[in-house]
């Protein structure tokens, strides 16, 4: 999935955000240039420009950790960016292999799932599919099971209607998810699956296109989300990320509510019947 081309892609858009002022390089009225230019890359990061022309055309196969770190200050990147730009550089030294086949969340894993009755609960892996949630999560994301290929955030997000009543802040919801599926790209670039899905939503979603074409990417460890649930209204919920045993395989998302609306909310649905935990 991951080739020069995804590398330099990364690269050219960076560039682009750069404001030339911030970088110490002085625009002028009649620059017509959109962020920094290639030479100005180069010599901000002290490599040649030859050099950096052959890294944005996907030319140059192994860039150092010393020029990629040089990039990135240059480009002004963040730790999420500086991360996804290391990843699409390992990329293209290994060669492209499957992932192995995920298994069904272990029973001790449900289990625990199973046993938070105060809080909604899921795990989710870097395509953002959901192989297991509790109650209180099936509940919240009213729908979610009704897609047709399982449970997926993101087809969710792009492809069902309600998604866009369910999340009250749609927009950033949407492009958070985009950029957690192009950090997962970078990291697990022979995911054949994780291509698929990307395709299919490229195809059906003209907001997925748009925004898949910005490359941007994000990292979702913790932060507010806000829902308008079409039984008990308005909640206001954090959530944590926790990695699983495994390095980058699933995580556990947990979402809590201060004391309040959202807090009552949440009694309200943990109400409901059929209090389970599922597979």
């Amino acid at each position: 999935m991951s080739d020069g081309r995804d590398l330099g892609g990364f690269l050219q858009s960076r560039r682009a955000l750069v404001d030339p002022d911030r970088a110490g390089i002085e625009g002028g009225p009649r620059r017509r240039v959109r962020g920094l230019r290639r030479e100005e890359v180069a010599r901000l990061a002290g490599i040649s420009v030859e050099y950096y022309v052959r890294l944005e055309q996907g030319r140059a196969r192994h860039p150092s950790e010393e020029v990629l770190e040089a990039i990135a200050g240059a480009l002004r990147l963040d730790e999420v960016e500086r991360s996804h730009l290391r990843d699409l550089s390992a990329a293209r030294r290994r060669p492209a292999r499957r992932p192995a086949r995920e298994e069904r969340p272990r029973p001790e894993l449900l289990r625990l799932l199973s046993s938070m009755d105060q809080v909604p609960a899921l795990i989710m892996n870097h395509r953002l599919d959901v192989p297991g949630w509790n109650h209180l999560a099936e509940q919240l994301y009213a729908g979610l099971d009704e897609t047709v290929k399982g449970r997926n955030l993101a087809r969710f997000a792009f492809l069902r209607p309600e998604s866009r009543e369910l999340f009250t802040d749609w927009e950033e919801v949407t492009r958070a998810t985009v950029g957690q599926l192009r950090l997962g790209a970078g990291r697990h670039p022979g995911d054949e699956a994780l291509a698929a899905l990307i395709g299919e939503l490229s195809i059906r979603s003209e907001t997925f296109r748009t925004l898949w074409a910005g490359r941007d990417v994000r990292e979702r460890s913790h932060g507010l989300k806000r829902f308008r649930h079409p039984v008990v209204g308005d909640l206001s919920l954090h959530y944590e990320n926790f990695e699983l045993p495994g390095g980058t395989g699933p995580r556990l998302v947990i979402f809590t509510a201060e004391p309040g609306p959202s807090q009552q909310a949440l009694r309200l649905l943990g109400s409901w019947t059929a209090p389970a935990c599922h597979p």
